[in-house]
């Protein structure tokens, strides 16, 4: 029954805080239309109905806002499948040319060298030499390179099989597995990039099996409307750099633009708005090592931006040069020498995860496979807002369903318990809201579910208290020890409950795992306001009455 003072100031803090962290909610058109007044501003743009927006909500409260999902909101719903065969299409073509060259210059072993016809993603040669082989076969793995992934640490990208005068070569096991996730990781990328770019709130984006694709925008117009955004393509230019400033408001000068750094917060770089090459003369663009084993990213272009990289490259050495992707800097590496031939390396403090990131933003220009939607429907905001009265509904007859019971088995002590509930609901939208979490259907019920659980901690003290009272105890004694020893019955209970919910969030996905939130987020709040908070209120409730008994 002794609370000290620090301890009763972080309980009413921590409430005081759900509710102000949960306040947006009840004003949820005008915080959206502030948050999207925000934005636009940030983008760029300001007219006055957009200043009007902005003053329609404090700036000095929180602006965060539960997220409604695509059942919530409406909006559209793909699930598209990433053709991975012509990614090893794409790099057997590539890789033509090198071998080609390399055996070109041991022409006089291996005789000539010739393409042969050969299923997708295999690359047939064939030598006018056949005794030449075991040389065209050391040329030929001479070309393989490590593969760059943390499962294919010593292995190579490419394997080759000679069968007498032809060599069939093909992507390693290996390499295949690190292309399908780099192939879906950058898929992953541009269609959120896409997305993002549109302004829409909150979409779902995630890999859905090997090789497929789960995309759920809510607020959209319809699926058609999504495809048409997904199928844009990323704007990635090399540019020279100007210089470089902190001042978001330097004035880069005529011919030349300000632009953010990406990856550096506050730094902003000066570019020449005539780029040097732009995306569509870069023709790959892979995670690599360079010559002391580090990290490292190779780029190559077509024949056109070769000629003209190269020119660039040999009169500015020593000089950075800024590879611009959606008007931000992504990196900005510094000319080491004439980079020639159409390819070079871009070199730096990589690590394997971030030299693969950055070779997925260089070729974010356009998809890395042709997409085949399997999936499409168009969800209506009406059927958003029948979910939303529908919830409404089942929360609020859920909880005037506890707290009747509540009240008429416990009397005083239900009330207590009773703004508990409601002081726990508060809580858990307030840490919805902080975390920009997302509302889906099942996630009402999860809230539902929480709201019927979060009185079972009461259930247990209080039948606990009643049990001392049984016993003779005072009263004071017998709340003490019906919270002490009604502890680790509602702990092991929550816990257990927690696992399933974390388990829930780890394995599903979409509302499986919308529901779980709410359920460790329920379970966390209504343990908070039940070990914590009732009984200080039961605490100062006693201090100020001194009851010589009480009824539970």
């Amino acid at each position: 029954m002794q609370i000290p003072l620090w301890k009763r100031i972080i309980i009413l803090g921590l409430c005081l805080l759900g509710l102000l962290l949960a306040l947006p909610n009840l004003f949820y058109a005008r915080v959206e239309g502030h948050n999207d007044a925000l934005a636009q501003i940030a983008r760029g743009t300001e007219t006055p109905e957009i200043d009007a927006a902005v003053a329609g909500w404090p700036s000095w409260l929180p602006s965060s806002i539960v997220n409604l999902g695509l059942d919530l909101r409406g909006g559209a719903h793909l699930l598209a499948e990433v053709q991975l065969s012509d990614v090893y299409t794409d790099r057997m073509n590539g890789l033509w040319p090198d071998v080609r060259d390399a055996l070109a210059k041991e022409r006089d072993t291996v005789g000539n060298v010739r393409r042969e016809p050969a299923p997708p993603g295999v690359l047939k040669v064939s030598i006018t030499n056949p005794d030449g082989i075991d040389k065209a076969m050391e040329v030929v793995r001479g070309l393989a390179r490590p593969v760059v992934s943390l499962t294919g640490v010593g292995q190579k990208d490419i394997q080759a099989v000679n069968d007498g005068s032809t060599i069939t070569i093909s992507l390693s096991p290996a390499e295949k597995s690190a292309t399908d996730d780099r192939t879906i990781q950058q898929s992953l990328e541009i269609v959120r990039r896409r997305v993002d770019a549109a302004g829409t709130r909150e979409p779902t984006i995630q890999r859905e099996g090997t090789d497929r694709i789960l995309i759920e925008v809510p607020g959209i117009g319809s699926a058609a409307d999504l495809k048409k955004l997904i199928g844009t393509t990323a704007k990635l230019t090399f540019n020279q750099v100007m210089g470089r400033t902190g001042d978001a408001n330097a004035i880069p000068g005529a011919g030349n633009a300000l632009v953010p750094s990406q990856d550096e917060k506050g730094v902003f770089y000066i570019i020449n708005t005539n780029p040097v090459v732009s995306g569509d003369d870069l023709v790959d663009a892979q995670p690599a090592f360079d010559q002391n084993g580090r990290p490292a990213v190779d780029f190559r272009f077509d024949t056109s931006g070769a000629r003209k990289f190269g020119d660039y490259t040999a009169t500015h050495i020593g000089q950075p040069f800024a590879i611009v992707l959606d008007n931000k800097v992504i990196s900005a590496p510094v000319i080491q020498s004439h980079i020639g031939g159409g390819s070079g390396i871009i070199t730096g403090n990589f690590t394997v995860e971030s030299s693969t990131n950055l070779a997925v933003l260089l070729r974010a220009g356009a998809l890395p496979a042709k997409m085949t939607f399997l999936e499409e429907r168009t969800i209506g905001p009406e059927l958003g807002s029948d979910s939303i009265r529908a919830g409404k509904v089942a929360a609020i007859a859920g909880g005037l369903a506890v707290a009747v019971f509540m009240v008429a088995v416990y009397g005083f002590f239900g009330w207590i318990a009773n703004l508990g509930l409601i002081l726990n609901l508060s809580m858990m939208f307030g840490a919805l809201s902080l975390i920009g979490g997302t509302l889906t259907l099942p996630g009402i019920a999860g809230i539902v579910l929480t709201v019927g659980t979060a009185v079972d901690g009461n259930v247990l003290v209080y039948e606990r208290i009643r049990e001392e009272l049984r016993n003779a105890k005072g009263p004071a004694r017998a709340i003490e020890l019906g919270y002490d020893r009604a502890l680790s019955a509602i702990i092991d209970a929550n816990i257990t409950t927690l696992i399933t919910a974390m388990i829930l969030y780890f394995v599903g996905s979409g509302p499986v795992r919308g529901f779980a939130v709410t359920l460790m987020l329920g379970i966390v709040t209504s343990v908070f306001t039940t070990v914590f908070l009732s009984r200080l209120i039961i605490v100062m409730w006693f201090e100020r009455r001194r009851p010589k008994t009480i009824e539970v």
